[in-house]
C-alpha cells in the first residue's frame, strides 16, 4: 500500500482537532457551539446526559478516525489487510466529503428560503464557510492518504 504522507499526517491532525473539539464540548466547553445551531445548540445549553454521551461517543469516533490514518503507515503484509485498510479509508474520504457537500446544500438552501432548518444567521455564516468545508476538507486528506493499493502476492 502507498501512501501518500502530506494527506495522511494533515488527516491525522484533521481528526484530532476534531476530536479534540467534541471532548471540551463533553467537558462543558461552549466556545464555537453556538455556531452549529439549531437544536445542537439548544441541547448543548442545558445538556441532558444522553447528550454528553454522545458528544463524547462522536469524539471518540473522530479519534478512531486518526488511529486509522496512522496505522495505514504500518507495512502489512497480509494483502486482505491492506484490501480492507484500503477500501476503508477511500469509503471513509468520501463519506465524510458527501457528508459535508449535502450539509453545505441543504444549508446553502435554508439560507435562501428553500428549506426551513431553523438556522439563524450566525450559524448558517458559520456553517457555509467553517463546518461544512471542514468536513469536506477531511474527506479529502482521508481518500488521498493512499495513493494506489500494490497487493503483495
Amino acid at each position: 500500500m502507498k501512501t501518500n504522507k502530506w494527506f495522511l499526517y494533515s488527516g491525522v491532525i484533521w481528526a484530532l482537532l476534531f476530536a479534540g473539539m467534541s471532548f471540551y464540548w463533553a467537558m462543558g466547553g461552549m466556545f464555537g457551539v453556538k455556531s452549529l445551531g439549531g437544536a445542537i445548540y439548544e441541547q448543548a445549553l442545558n445538556p441532558e446526559p444522553s447528550f454528553i454521551a454522545i458528544v463524547w461517543i462522536t469524539g471518540f469516533i473522530k479519534l478512531f478516525g486518526a488511529v486509522l490514518l496512522i496505522i495505514l503507515l504500518i507495512k502489512w503484509e497480509n494483502s486482505r489487510i491492506q484490501k480492507i485498510l484500503y477500501f476503508i479509508t477511500k469509503f471513509s474520504g468520501i463519506f465524510l466529503f458527501l457528508y459535508g457537500l449535502f450539509n453545505f446544500i441543504t444549508i446553502a438552501f435554508s439560507s435562501i428560503g428553500v428549506l426551513n432548518l431553523e438556522l439563524d444567521r450566525y450559524s448558517i455564516f458559520w456553517r457555509l464557510v467553517f463546518w461544512e468545508p471542514y468536513w469536506m476538507i477531511g474527506g479529502i486528506f482521508y481518500f488521498y492518504s493512499i495513493k494506489k493499493l500494490k497487493v503483495n502476492r
